[in-house]
């Protein structure tokens, strides 16, 4: 009978196989220590302050800022109104 590697799941990050002594587990994907970090901010992270969406990593700040509510109600009147419509978040 041929030797057959077992099979070990892929970062969803980088897309190389992760080993038990270096993953973490978010989302039920599980990713390389060096791979769990914000997407957009680059922040190292931990289970207190992960969030995933569709395979991407974001800390709760970030995952705010592009998926969060926006529009009237959520900042609190005219004082709080921008023009920024989140062309960078994209």
């Amino acid at each position: 009978m041929p030797f057959v590697p077992a099979e070990n799941p892929k970062c969803p990050a980088c897309g190389k196989s992760v080993y038990a002594a270096e993953e973490r587990v978010a989302g039920g994907y599980k990713f390389h220590k060096m791979c769990f970090k914000c997407s957009m901010c680059s922040k190292f992270l931990d289970s207190t302050n992960c969030t995933e969406h569709e395979k991407e990593l974001y800390c709760r700040q970030c995952h705010g800022r592009k998926y969060g509510p926006k529009g009237y109600g959520f900042g609190g009147g005219a004082g709080c109104l921008s023009m920024d419509a989140g062309e960078h978040l994209t």
